[in-house]
């Protein structure tokens, strides 16, 4: 949209400039032209009424009292020539010899007397080009004023949309309660009002299945294992084989029962998720450092975190801390050296790359496939650590993998918030979030 306003308010100072312009340029060379003919033609009627008031006087005719009528001030250098009256009159002259293209003005005196005075056409028409150019210097500079002009106003429409688009894709990635400001401009501001109901009711009406499965999953466990607990009592006290055939059948349906039970417990926690959200990774990296730099002092060992990606990404603020909790543990635990978290921009552009590493032997090749398997470890720990933490990840929309064996890299990739829509300009205030100090779960 931006750029589509751009276009036409530069069209329309384009029209605007040439309409005026044009003409202007136009008429204004054509009064230049005209002015100065009609001031060469007063010059030579001046001139002309000089020579006729030596006439009457009986005062001779000269070359020098030509001199003065050649130029002044601002008139164009003149090649001036006088006839005197009758065939014995004789001819006087002053001013240059002009030989290219002239504007001419004849005056003939009531003594017969015949006064031509001439300027060079080609400086008549340099003034009058000089007008054109003005003219078009002053069409360039209202068209560039234009162009910034509509930059602004093209901004400061499209900042509205911006904003907006940033908000849908809030709630499109689990933001279910944007916060958006007032843009000023009233449809904008009816859509983002309306696009704030919708969220709110979305959230309730997921807020509300979540309860209600999770409830009606736990209302039902409990008289489930009852009966599953009297089946099998009956079956193990019964005498009669009728008896306790039924009262397997009827376990293996309770059991069925239970399990559909617990899969629909299990969705409702997975539907739980969504709850990504536009964080700075300096902030998260800020909490990080605070938690880990106290155990990696005490083991001698530099922690290093740099941001240089620079870039807010979408994903759930106490998950990430999560996961490179583990990490950063797992690098002290198993790992050596200096210990680096750092993040660099996807190569398309669209996410970032958080690069957590240190100068430790590495992963054995005989684990390194299954790291990130449960109950797999290369220690002593419970191998649990690496799964939770993909699949918290993978939650996100991210993924976690080993990018290098020796020395280890352990590698997140998570979606950045696109680069046209600048978190610190365009995200409605309040989206962007601050990972506190969290404790984290052991």
């Amino acid at each position: 949209m931006r750029a589509r306003a751009i276009h036409m308010i530069v069209v329309a100072v384009t029209v605007a400039v040439l309409i005026l312009g044009v003409p202007m340029a136009v008429f204004g060379a054509l009064f230049v032209w005209n002015s100065e003919r009609a001031t060469l033609d007063l010059r030579a009627s001046a001139l002309s009424r000089s020579v006729e008031r030596r006439l009457v006087n009986g005062e001779p005719l000269e070359d020098v009292m030509l001199e003065p009528w050649v130029a002044g001030g601002s008139y164009l250098p003149a090649s001036i020539l006088v006839r005197g009256p009758g065939p014995q009159g004789g001819e006087y002259s002053a001013g240059p010899d002009l030989t290219d293209r002239v504007v001419r003005s004849l005056q003939i005196t009531p003594s017969g007397a015949t006064v031509r005075m001439e300027v060079d056409a080609g400086a008549v028409r340099w003034r009058a080009a000089r007008v054109v150019l003005f003219v078009t210097a002053g069409a360039a500079v209202a068209l560039a004023v234009g162009v910034v002009v509509a930059r602004r106003q093209a901004r400061k429409l499209s900042a509205p949309l911006i904003y907006l688009a940033a908000s849908a894709e809030q709630v499109g990635s689990g933001t279910v309660r944007p916060q958006l400001r007032p843009s000023g401009v009233e449809e904008i501001d009816l859509v983002a009002a309306e696009l704030v109901r919708t969220a709110d009711r979305l959230a309730g009406r997921l807020a509300a299945e979540r309860q209600f499965a999770a409830d009606a999953s736990h209302q039902l466990r409990t008289p489930l294992t009852a009966l599953s607990m009297r089946l099998e009592e009956i079956e193990a006290l019964s005498e009669q084989e009728e008896v306790r055939e039924e009262a397997r059948i009827s376990l293996e349906q309770v059991e069925r029962l239970t399990g559909v039970v617990d899969d629909l417990l299990k969705t409702s926690r997975s539907t739980a998720g969504g709850t990504t959200e536009a964080v700075h990774l300096d902030d998260v990296f800020a909490q990080q450092r605070e938690e880990w730099a106290k155990a990696y002092r005490k083991a001698r060992r530099q922690l290093v975190f740099d941001d240089a990606a620079g870039l807010a990404v979408l994903a759930s603020p106490g998950s990430l801390a999560q996961v490179l909790a583990t990490l950063l543990e797992n690098a002290l635990k198993y790992g050596d050296g200096t210990t680096k978290v750092v993040s660099r921009r996807a190569p398309t552009g669209n996410g970032v790359f958080i690069d957590v590493s240190d100068e430790g032997p590495g992963v054995d090749d005989e684990i390194a496939p299954d790291i990130f398997t449960k109950h797999v470890s290369g220690g002593t720990g419970t191998g649990l650590g690496l799964a939770l933490a993909r699949d918290l990840v993978e939650a996100d929309g991210g993924r976690l993998e080993l990018a290098q064996r020796r020395p280890p890299i352990f590698r997140i990739f998570l979606n950045a918030v696109p680069a046209a829509l600048d978190p610190d300009v365009v995200l409605p205030q309040g989206a962007l979030v601050s990972a506190g100090r969290r404790r984290r779960r052991r």
